[in-house]
């Protein structure tokens, strides 16, 4: 029986992560969560794992419902034998845990874009010294991991990741009226609401365009973007003689996440049946509209530590956003203020954190 570990557990890709273990019958060893008592509560009680994490808060409350129940930090259940571990803790809170799972030699199903997206070479020195394997959860990732397999890298002329859009792609106008209960309606996808504000602006795909350079380690200008309001089509792969594939299929994160513990097999879903949408339509990314995207493309231009720096200030703007701080064009404003004031650093752990911690203080001087 497969053992999993699940690193945010009671988010969104953690629940729909237990879903799927729960079809193909896995063993779910060791979960790490956050403050949700409840959820967590359910999951243990169903799971019975060896170790969990939570937020301190809830360790009183944990020990007199479960007596004798182990608990420990989120390294640690990252650390557990199993073979494979799910990295769905969000921001750079996931990134220590990602790092601990690295260096077991597990199965990584990485969900955690940030922790690629600010530590991408460091986490590859991890990954190859001790043999791990990174499967990616994120649906266009599966999509270009797939749509890769088999072929040359020296064939590869461009990725294409696809963005839905999001709740604003043509509606209102005025995108300085939007509410964060309006960006919180997506139209397709059932996201935690740090992923569903970055959909919304746009930010998500550019956080994605970053995480395909440091993943698959393509150049940044072999990456682009389409706009796919369907969001069947979840990523293309150009090669140079025009030719193109792609991955296409239902809108729904437990497939990736399925694809990612069972690779290279496949096995049935009660997903397998549902109906074929009738019209697929593809247009560029309005830059203007969403200028996130492009602050996105110019952090990875710059390298170092500057996509560390916009992936930081993202989360401090974002929950200022939710909290009714700031309105919601004021994200990219202050994700673009942040890029430019960033020190030109390489990127090593310690600045990593330094530039992490320098950058939410710039931003909240802002929001």
């Amino acid at each position: 029986m497969k053992r999993v570990v699940i690193l945010g557990s009671t988010g969104s890709i953690g629940r729909q992560a237990l879903e799927v273990c729960r079809w193909r019958g896995y063993r779910v060893v060791g979960l790490a969560a956050g403050q949700n008592l409840e959820e967590l509560s359910r999951q243990i009680q169903e799971w019975r794992p060896l170790l969990v994490a939570a937020h301190e808060s809830l360790h009183e409350e944990l020990k007199a419902r479960f007596p004798g129940l182990r608990l420990g930090t989120p390294e640690e259940v990252a650390s557990l034998e199993a073979e494979v571990a799910v990295a769905a803790i969000p921001g750079l809170a996931g990134l220590a845990p990602t790092w601990a799972a690295a260096r077991t030699g597990k199965r990584l199903a990485l969900a955690n874009k940030e922790a690629m997206v600010a530590a991408g070479p460091l986490l590859w020195q991890e990954v190859e010294a001790h043999g791990t394997e990174i499967l990616p959860v994120d649906s266009e990732h599966s999509a270009l991991f797939q749509a890769l397999l088999g072929e040359r890298r020296e064939d590869v002329a461009e990725l294409i990741l696809t963005a839905s859009g999001g709740p604003f792609l043509w509606e209102p106008e005025d995108l300085s009226q939007v509410t964060p209960a309006m960006a919180l309606n997506h139209p397709r996808w059932r996201m935690g609401p740090k992923v569903t504000i970055d959909s919304a602006t746009l930010f998500n795909k550019g956080l994605e365009v970053l995480e395909t350079k440091e993943l698959f380690r393509f150049p940044l200008e072999k990456i682009k973007v389409l706009v796919h309001p369907q969001a069947y089509v979840h990523g293309l792969v150009r090669f140079v003689d025009g030719s193109l594939k792609a991955q296409l299929g239902p809108t729904d994160m437990r497939l990736p996440i399925q694809y990612a513990l069972t690779y290279p097999e496949r096995a049935e879903t009660p997903l397998q049946n549902l109906p074929f949408p009738g019209v697929l339509e593809f247009f560029e990314p309005d830059l203007n509209r969403f200028p996130a995207l492009a602050v996105a493309y110019e952090a990875g231009r710059r390298g170092g530590v500057a996509q560390v720096a916009v992936s930081a200030a993202d989360e401090v703007a974002v929950e200022a956003f939710l909290s009714g701080k700031i309105p919601f064009t004021e994200i990219p404003k202050i994700l673009a203020r942040v890029l430019e004031n960033t020190p030109s650093l390489p990127l090593t752990w310690e600045n990593l954190f330094a530039v992490d911690a320098w950058a939410r203080e710039e931003a909240k001087r802002w929001a």
